[in-house]
């Protein structure tokens, strides 16, 4: 397909631009701390070329305006040309990021991880950039499923703080990096059901002052989890408060990617909230956020958005809580957000065995579908075929989906939804 001529003018002077950007004097290089990581030496502050970062920006408005197949061909295609004219590994890093992000916008999964992956070559990037790129690439693998390839993929954000020099520790840039990085190793294993082992992870940000973003959530979510609810909340609530009305590729503390970027949390935070009023009884705040998240959702992501109905499932979710609490009914309201839900997840037929993808929210879907059905005398044996594929087709490692489904007050932990991965934690 080809750009509009509008595009080409703008993209061909940005390029223009790019080309006679002259390269960073060694001053700028020295004024940041060069550190051993395996075998290449990287530098602790982000600094790419200023065009390339307006080229981004560009490509990125250009593709959420309107948000279709064409603008986001054409946002792809003004990051292409970017790439290509770029001399500096951060700026490339930069890039290939912000096409990644594009690329998971609109499920193209493994073409985004392997943009994400070209980084890990990038020898020149800066620690900023190598973090953000192991955030976006556990948080893919977590999306689609592949626990063990997260599970390395964190361990090997870890090693790029192991052989820092202990006087770099200091910096607090660094410090914020390294948290981000421990934060990412304790949500894949709070996914996986190692709680002890999240939480060794996770006292990280009690005693650093940055829970704010991916940081904060992730946090939340375990808090929120094993039923640490006021801070959860406040955790949640920080989130909401923090996340930026405008981002910058050209700023470090915004060099994230994919379904780690500040939308993808705004989303997930709202949505946790929302979850949480309704773990706790509020369900008039409960329907307030949840709402909130729901319009987040079909804003960013589109009205037919497989997250539109993750949120949807939450909603579902939340409503049966209320009728078991209030001894009321609300079946036709349940089954409609259960029907709408799991047709946008692109759930299989009961036919298929399992769920490629958002299989957690799927199956709690079902299963909370099923039970719709169950009370009901004619469509019995329906609801039983559907919890059976439920219960089948649930992996969480922490809970029962019995127990995700209808949490017991004596139990440590409950079951919270993760927009970001779309996992259930």
């Amino acid at each position: 397909m080809k750009p509009n001529i509008a595009t080409m003018s703008i993209t061909s002077k940005l390029c223009r631009a790019v080309k006679s950007y002259p390269s960073k004097p060694s001053s700028a290089c020295s004024s940041s701390l060069p550190i051993r990581l395996y075998s290449s030496t990287i530098t602790t502050s982000f600094n790419p070329n200023p065009v390339s970062i307006q080229m981004i920006n560009y490509a990125i408005s250009l593709a959420h305006s309107p948000k279709s197949d064409e603008s986001y061909s054409q946002g792809l295609l003004v990051l292409e040309q970017c790439h290509s004219t770029q001399a500096d590994d951060d700026s490339k890093a930069a890039v290939l990021l912000a096409m990644a992000t594009l690329l998971s916008e609109r499920g193209r999964f493994e073409e985004a991880i392997e943009k994400v992956r070209f980084i890990q070559s990038l020898t020149g990037s800066s620690l900023a950039v190598r973090v953000a790129a192991t955030e976006a690439l556990v948080g893919l693998c977590l999306q689609l499923g592949n626990d063990d390839s997260s599970l390395l993929l964190a361990d090997e954000g870890l090693q790029l703080f192991e052989d820092i020099q202990i006087e770099h520790l200091g910096d607090p840039a660094i410090k914020v990096l390294d948290t981000r990085a421990k934060v990412v190793k304790g949500l894949v294993e709070l996914i996986r059901g190692n709680v002890e082992s999240a939480n060794s992870h996770f006292e990280e940000v009690q005693q650093n002052d940055c829970s704010i973003g991916n940081v904060a959530l992730s946090y939340g979510e375990f808090l929120h989890g094993t039923r640490k609810f006021a801070k959860a909340k406040e955790l949640y609530q920080q989130v909401i408060k923090s996340i930026p009305e405008n981002k910058d590729f050209g700023e470090a503390h915004n060099l994230n990617a994919c379904n780690m970027i500040k939308e993808e949390v705004l989303l997930a935070g709202t949505c946790a909230l929302g979850q949480l009023e309704g773990h706790l009884g509020n369900f008039g705040d409960a329907e307030e956020m949840l709402t909130t998240a729901l319009k987040e959702a079909e804003e960013y992501c589109g009205s037919h958005h497989p997250k539109v109905g993750v949120v949807l499932t939450c909603i579902a979710l939340m409503y049966r809580s209320k009728a078991m609490m209030e001894r009321s009914s609300s079946l036709l309201i349940q089954e409609g957000l259960y029907r709408r839900a799991l047709e946008l997840l692109e759930a299989p037929p009961l036919e298929t065995e399992g769920a490629k993808l958002r299989s957690d929210v799927v199956a709690l879907a079902r299963g909370g579908y099923a039970e719709v059905l169950i009370v009901q005398q004619n469509r019995r044996a329906e609801g039983e075929r559907m919890k059976k594929w439920a219960e089948s087709a649930w992996r969480n490692r922490r809970l029962s989906l019995a127990d995700a489904l209808e949490p017991s007050e004596s139990s440590p932990n409950i079951s919270v939804i993760d927009c970001r991965t779309c996992r259930a934690l």
